[in-house]
């Protein structure tokens, strides 16, 4: 059974920092793309970073440039966000997502294997 597992969410004051995990079990994603969304309560989700499976290419959504660095460790079928000078905008549920494809693709249809998801909680 394949599974994606979110840890590293929490309360933090603006300004501060979290690190998010994401440890995959069942099959490797070594060869796929990994990405992170996001959604707040009233809105879309949105893909926050993504990955490519070499860690070679990243793409970061406009709002999290300069703040946030995914990255990967395919020998431990992990991916993390590093998530710094937090915001009370970042408040969300952050979910993992493993894509379809080695390369990067924006849409959340691309990705086929979606976490539970982990709160990120943002206080002014």
């Amino acid at each position: 059974q394949v599974q994606l597992v979110e840890s590293g969410g929490g309360l933090v004051q603006a300004g501060g920092s979290l690190r998010l995990s994401c440890a995959a079990s069942g099959r490797t994603f070594s060869s796929n793309s990994m990405g992170w969304f996001r959604q707040a309560p009233g809105k879309e989700r949105e893909l926050v970073a993504a990955i490519s499976w070499s860690g070679g290419s990243t793409y970061y959504g406009d709002s999290v440039k300069g703040r946030f660095t995914i990255s990967r460790d395919n020998a431990k079928n992990t991916v993390y966000l590093q998530m710094n000078s937090l915001k009370p905008e970042d408040t969300a549920i952050y979910y993992c997502a493993a894509g379809r494809y080695s390369d990067i693709y924006l849409y959340a249809r691309t990705y086929d294997f979606w976490g539970q998801g982990t709160q990120v909680t943002v206080s002014s």
